[in-house]
């Protein structure tokens, strides 16, 4: 059967990486009162010549280095941002040119912090019906353009960063490799829970994130555990057989209660928020890379999961056991 298989996982991260005291001597907060409520210590923040775009590009040349392929073999790109070097065209056509790519289909997917799983679903269905051989699925973000600095409910929260994987069309056995399922979701009613007070069409403006973060906190922790669950009754599973999960790394407290809910001990949750905070869509890939890089076994089960954003949220099984990051920024 034909599947899409992750060969090759990348990241790239800006070159200043701030703690919170550095923080704590602009904003009204302090290292205690951040790590308390999230976890989070440092962030990465994207300096002028860092933008989305070569941060993604950086990542999707690690995913390529990883995977053993060269650019010009990609044929599909799909990148998940919410923060575009402009409003068009895609960002992903700029990678494209970075690449030295002359022709490939190349997009944009938005969907913020469920963005990276949105562009997976996307290029595994193209791959599974013959559309693309081989895809670079990047999540990159430069969050901290559209931060409100003066209000630290959210500006501590967030930073800047990009991941990518290679995903390679493989005929396998049914117990073989690859994406097994996934599910998203998405529900416009709580628009108002985490949004952006902007855009071309309403206020001609870019705008600034806000949060309400206490009922944000409970959606999370409710929908992402939902999410997983759901996601390994479509491929048959259950959680004790699942060797790994990469979650959406937003709060530590979420991370701790979502396993918790599982019944999943915690070193099998990747944790990395308190190094880079939130990351949006480029969290979920810039974290299979340092989890990749510390020797995961080739036949270990991963299990992926995003909430956040409108309640957009989605939820990735997937069984490798072809070739994964050994490299890239981490």
């Amino acid at each position: 059967m034909r599947r899409a298989v992750i060969t090759g996982t990348g990241s790239a991260l800006p070159m200043r990486r701030v703690s919170n005291a550095e923080l704590a001597e602009t904003v009204d907060t302090s290292d205690e009162w951040i790590v308390e409520r999230t976890g989070i210590r440092f962030r990465y923040i994207a300096g002028p010549d860092e933008t989305t775009g070569t941060l993604a590009a950086d990542a999707a040349r690690a995913a390529l280095t990883a995977a053993g392929k060269a650019a010009d073999e990609v044929d599909l790109i799909v990148l998940a941002t919410a923060t575009p070097d402009q409003t068009f065209p895609a960002t992903a056509t700029k990678v494209q040119a970075m690449l030295g790519i002359d022709d490939c289909v190349a997009f944009d997917v938005g969907a913020v912090c469920s963005g990276f799983l949105y562009a997976i679903q996307v290029a595994d269905s193209l791959i599974k019906t013959g559309s693309a051989n081989c895809a670079l699925v990047i999540g990159a973000e430069t969050f901290s353009r559209i931060l409100d600095w003066e209000d630290r409910a959210t500006c501590v929260l967030f930073g800047d960063g990009a991941g990518a994987v290679v995903l390679e069309a493989r005929d396998v056995a049914e117990d073989g490799p690859g994406i097994l399922a996934s599910r998203l979701h998405a529900d416009g009613r709580h628009n108002e829970l985490l949004y952006v007070d902007g855009g071309p069409s309403t206020t001609g403006t870019v705008g600034k994130v806000r949060m309400k973060g206490r009922e944000v906190f409970r959606h999370a922790v409710t929908n992402l555990a939902s999410v997983m669950d759901e996601s390994l009754v479509a491929a048959g599973l259950v959680p004790g057989d699942v060797d790994w999960v990469v979650p959406h790394q937003a709060n530590a407290r979420i991370l701790d209660a979502t396993a918790r809910k599982l019944g999943l001990a915690a070193e099998k949750v990747v944790v990395t928020v308190d190094q880079h905070a939130n990351t949006s869509a480029a969290s979920v890939p810039s974290r299979s890379t340092p989890r990749c890089a510390t020797g995961v076994s080739s036949r270990d089960r991963s299990s992926c999961s995003k909430r956040w954003a409108a309640a957009s949220l989605g939820g990735r099984r997937s069984s490798e056991s072809d070739r994964l990051s050994r490299s890239g920024h981490t």
